[in-house]
């Protein structure tokens, strides 16, 4: 596929623009992760509005391995409990980002929606490959539904959300609470999901794909499953793509760019989810590469991304 040629031109502006245009992820090694890192944090930020609704951080308890992680809790005043609840969890390609900064859509989520939002921070890998990351996240939302009194949450209208490796962590944890048993998610939210490991579709090969490339997302799995990937013997709960049986998942949203690397991993995955019976809304955005919603919001093709997700949150926490 031409990049080039069929790169939405709002987005192709922006990416020449942005220094995350200038980062080439894939030309960093496990050894100088810090390097993209650092990268990450001297890219300056926009100024934050005010807080719509008030926030505070929470540390949880301790997961299956001891660690005990925080979590950033978005609480709407006024209202009326038991509220929804939007389970959030971050992207970076397992190695960067935080829950924790302030972030303005979680804001406009919890206000919006009349939710309740809980943003977890995960340890990154390869300093923590998996299965801590995922432990963390299923703390997090193991406190959440524990507390769910205490939070003015109501347990039948909890949502599992997130983007790129966040969206792969979300459907490894929806997949982990449906075998356990103990909490039941309404529905999975998952952008621009990282769930496949192998880079074997024809969308992982896309040469010059913008922000996450095919070395890229070697880098990201190998940091994550502290091997190379691409086995037999990885599990499906670190790459939901290689689970069998999709029986018995929550409502799911999967939305992705088609310049994106992980485009077929995501339709197949949405496809064999509407095969097992799970009510299933895919939509594949075109001229739209990895993270395109956050390059450049005010794009016509981010602004239908971002109207989607936002009605599917609406009807996922019955505001719609």
């Amino acid at each position: 596929m031409d990049v080039e040629a069929n790169l939405d031109p709002e987005i192709a502006a922006a990416l020449a623009a942005s220094p995350i245009g200038g980062i080439d992820f894939g030309s960093f090694t496990i050894d100088s992760v810090s390097q993209i890192r650092d990268a990450m944090a001297a890219m300056p930020r926009p100024e934050l509005p005010p807080p719509v609704v008030p926030s505070r951080e929470v540390v949880v308890d301790a997961n299956g391995d001891g660690a005990s992680p925080t979590v950033r809790v978005y609480e709407p005043d006024g209202g009326s409990a038991p509220r929804a609840c939007v389970y959030w969890i971050h992207g970076g390609g397992y190695l960067f980002g935080t829950g924790l900064d302030r972030d303005p859509r979680l804001e406009r989520w919890a206000a919006d929606l009349d939710a309740v939002v809980v943003s977890v921070e995960y340890r990154l890998a390869p300093e923590n490959p998996y299965p801590a990351p995922l432990h963390d996240c299923y703390a997090g939302l193991e406190w959440t539904a524990r507390h769910h009194d205490d939070l003015g949450i109501d347990r039948n209208r909890v949502v599992v959300a997130g983007a790129s490796a966040g969206g792969g962590l979300a459907a490894g944890l929806a997949l982990l609470a449906r075998d356990r048993g103990e909490i039941d998610l309404a529905y999975q939210l998952l952008i621009y999901p990282m769930i496949d490991d192998r880079n074997v579709t024809a969308s992982s090969r896309i040469d010059g794909a913008p922000v996450w490339s095919r070395a890229a997302n070697h880098l990201g799995w190998r940091a994550y499953l502290g091997r190379e990937p691409g086995g037999d013997d990885v599990p499906a709960y670190a790459a939901p793509a290689r689970e069998t049986d999709l029986t018995g998942l929550p409502k799911t949203f999967i939305g992705v760019g088609n310049l994106d690397v992980f485009r077929d991993e995501d339709i197949d995955y949405a496809l064999r989810l509407l095969g097992a019976g799970v009510p299933t809304e895919l939509h594949v955005y075109p001229g739209a590469p990895h993270g395109f919603e956050m390059i450049t919001p005010t794009a016509g093709v981010a602004v239908r991304c971002q109207r989607d997700i936002d009605d599917a949150l609406a009807r996922a926490t019955g505001q719609q």
